[in-house]
C-alpha cells in the first residue's frame, strides 16, 4: 500500500475509486468479497481506492474502524493509494483519527457535515482534524453551505491539505460559480471532480481538475481508465465514445441512489457479493434489479472486451 506523502501526481495517476464495503449477512466484514472487488480494480489498472460514502463509512462506529482499516492495508496491492474517510461529525472524526495516526495511510477524506454545521465552524473543525492526524487530509464538497471557497482556500493556505473532492451536483456542469470561484482561489491540481463519469469531461477539460472520482469504476476500471487518459491527452471526442458505456449504469444511479445501484451493481454484474447495507442504509429493492443488473453486466462485458482488445 502506498504509504509515501501525497502529491498532485498521485491525485492525477488513476480514478479515484469509491468502492462499497462488502459485508456478511450478520453484517460483519466479507473479507473474500472485498479482496475480490479490489482485484477486480487493480486488474483493472486503478491504483487508488476512496472509501467514503459509497462504503458508507458515514455510518461506520469507532468500534468497527479499526478492523476495517487493518482488512483495507492488507488486502491493497503494494502500490495502491487506499483513502479512508473519517466523520462526517467532529467527534468521531477526532476518534477515527486517533485510529489512523496508528497506522500507515498517508492521508484521510473528512466526510461532510451539513447539518449541524457552519462555514466557519467547519473550516476550524477541519483545521483541528487536520492538526490531531499530523497528516494532510482530503477536504469533501458535496453541498452548498458547509465549506464557501475562502473557506477551503484558507486550509489549503495552512498548508493541511492534499486534495479537494469537488461534488456539488449541477443540473449543468458548465454553469458552476462555486466550483469556478474555488479554481480561482486554489490550485486546480489539487481538487478533483467528485461525481463520477457523467461531468468528468466538462470538469476536466473546462475547469482544469486532475481527475476524477467514480463509482461506476468498480465495475468497469478499465473503460474508466481510458477515459482519463483520454482526458489527459485532450482528445476529448475518444472520451465522449468512451464515457457512452458508463451512462446506463449511471442513470440507475441518479434516477434511484448511487450509493444503493452501485452497492447492488457490484453483485448483480457476478464480481463480488456485497451483502447487506449498513444501516441506516438498506439494499435496493428487488424490483429494480433487472435493470441494474442489466446495466452492470454489460458494462462489465465492455470491460472485458477493451481487455482482450488490448491483449
Amino acid at each position: 500500500m502506498k504509504t509515501t506523502p501525497v502529491t498532485p501526481a498521485d491525485l492525477a495517476s488513476s480514478v479515484l475509486a469509491v468502492p462499497p464495503l462488502a459485508r456478511n449477512a450478520d453484517l460483519s466484514l466479507n473479507k473474500e468479497a472485498n479482496r475480490a472487488l479490489i482485484r477486480h480494480l487493480q486488474d483493472g489498472g486503478v491504483s487508488t481506492l476512496m472509501y467514503g460514502g459509497n462504503a458508507n463509512f458515514y455510518n461506520i462506529g469507532s468500534g468497527e474502524y479499526p478492523a476495517i482499516c487493518d482488512m483495507l492495508q492488507e488486502l491493497a496491492a503494494a502500490n495502491t493509494w487506499v483513502i479512508p474517510s473519517v466523520g462526517p461529525d467532529f467527534g468521531k472524526a477526532l476518534d477515527q483519527i486517533a485510529v489512523l495516526k496508528q497506522r500507515s495511510f498517508p492521508t484521510a477524506m473528512v466526510l461532510p457535515q451539513t447539518f449541524p454545521s457552519t462555514p466557519a465552524g467547519a473550516e476550524a473543525g477541519l483545521k483541528r482534524i487536520a492538526d490531531a492526524y499530523g497528516r494532510q487530509i482530503i477536504v469533501y464538497i458535496k453541498a452548498e453551505g458547509y465549506l464557501n471557497p475562502q473557506n477551503v482556500a484558507n486550509l489549503v493556505q495552512a498548508g493541511i491539505v492534499c486534495g479537494i473532492k469537488y461534488a456539488i451536483v449541477r443540473k449543468d456542469p458548465k454553469e458552476d460559480a462555486f466550483l469556478s470561484e474555488l479554481v480561482q482561489k486554489v490550485d486546480r491540481k489539487c481538487i478533483i471532480s467528485g461525481i463520477g463519469e457523467r461531468p468528468a469531461i466538462v470538469h476536466l477539460r473546462d475547469f482544469g481538475l486532475s481527475a476524477f472520482t467514480s463509482g461506476s469504476v468498480c465495475v468497469g476500471p478499465r473503460g474508466s481508465m481510458a477515459l482519463l487518459a483520454a482526458l489527459k491527452r485532450k482528445d476529448y471526442a475518444t472520451a465522449e465514445k468512451i464515457r457512452a458505456a458508463y451512462i446506463p449504469l449511471e442513470d440507475c444511479r441518479d434516477g434511484l441512489s448511487p450509493i444503493r445501484v452501485l452497492h447492488e451493481a457490484v453483485t448483480l454484474s457476478g464480481i463480488g457479493n456485497m451483502g447487506p447495507m449498513l444501516p441506516l442504509l438498506s439494499n435496493l429493492e428487488a424490483e429494480h434489479h433487472a435493470r441494474v443488473g442489466q446495466a452492470a453486466r454489460e458494462l462489465l462485458a465492455h470491460d472485458k472486451a477493451l481487455a482482450t482488445k488490448a491483449a
